[in-house]
């Protein structure tokens, strides 16, 4: 599979999204175990998970320990999986995904992360979301902390805006490695950000990439979608013989070179599907119409 950067390690293209293997509809272990066992298998070397991904009022950490088990029990080499987890909301029951970003918590929660992943350093770690109660250089502070203290290699901050991805690269400097913002054909709120993670040389982790083509975990199970608006990524897919979410994620590569989409999962055929296409390369023709199809998708919604 071909790799791509994230700070100074090389990972695959394409990667995994964990978080349908704990949520609301998610499939029995074994079915679990065996889709990110299919995502290794097929070169995947990244690894999305979140101490917040499980079930409404459930324990927290539960699709961190899945992970941990699924590394645990593949039969090959794992040496060069990273696993990037987020820390900073939660999901208790009755009530709608919080947000907690005070340093306090943000510590608690790595070192609990930590132990339910096993290892002696979290290899990506995440501030889920800014929190808005905590003022944002103190939640990236934590950060900070952690890695100097060695508990985290590597830092990154999801559903940011460019001001806030420019504080946090002045506060860790390049051990800022990574931003993960929603993004896909059908939500292009995060260009700026896409564009300024270029600029600063940080991968760009698009969660729910897949938008407008198939629906994201976060809104039920997954069908496809889009129609009209997004007709090109249906039409070059029969002609490739390929399906339209391998179309919609070999697109995303196209976006920069500093983009690796983390496409979730809940079943082995989905998550190899996925990971092929890290290899499949997309024609300027292609490229061209899937271009317009996403402007003319996005307008309509607008």
């Amino acid at each position: 599979m071909r790799e791509r950067s994230l700070g100074d390690l090389r990972v695959s293209a394409v990667g995994l999204g964990a978080m349908p293997l704990s949520i609301e509809g998610r499939p029995d272990e074994a079915r679990a175990l065996a889709t990110v066992h299919a995502a290794l298998d097929a070169g995947v070397t990244l690894l999305d998970t979140a101490d917040s991904y499980h079930l409404p009022g459930g324990e927290p950490g539960h699709n961190e320990r899945l992970v941990a088990r699924a590394l645990a029990t593949y039969g090959g080499a794992t040496d060069r999986v990273l696993v990037a987890t987020k820390g900073g909301r939660g999901r208790p029951a009755g009530e709608d995904w919080t947000v907690d970003g005070d340093p306090r918590h943000l510590k608690a929660a790595a070192e609990a992360s930590l132990k339910r992943l096993g290892v002696e350093a979290i290899g990506l770690y995440q501030l889920h979301k800014p929190d808005p109660a905590v003022p944002f250089e103190e939640s990236v502070g934590a950060l900070r902390d952690l890695l100097d203290e060695g508990k985290i290699r590597l830092a990154g901050v999801s559903n940011t805006d460019a001001d806030q991805i420019r504080r946090a690269h002045a506060i860790l400097g390049d051990r800022l490695v990574s931003v993960q913002n929603r993004y896909s054909p059908a939500v292009g709120d995060s260009e700026p950000e896409l564009r300024l993670c270029a600029e600063l040389g940080l991968a760009f982790l698009p969660w729910s990439p897949l938008g407008g083509i198939s629906r994201s975990s976060l809104d039920g199970p997954s069908r496809l979608e889009g129609g009209r608006r997004f007709a090109a990524f249906h039409e070059i897919a029969r002609e490739r013989g390929v399906s339209p979410q391998q179309i919609c994620l070999a697109w995303h590569l196209t976006r920069s070179p500093t983009v690796i989409p983390i496409p979730g999962a809940s079943r082995p055929e989905t998550a190899r599907d996925s990971a092929g296409a890290a290899d499949l390369t997309l024609s300027r023709e292609e490229s061209a119409r899937l271009e317009r199809t996403v402007e003319r998708g996005r307008a309509l919604q607008a």
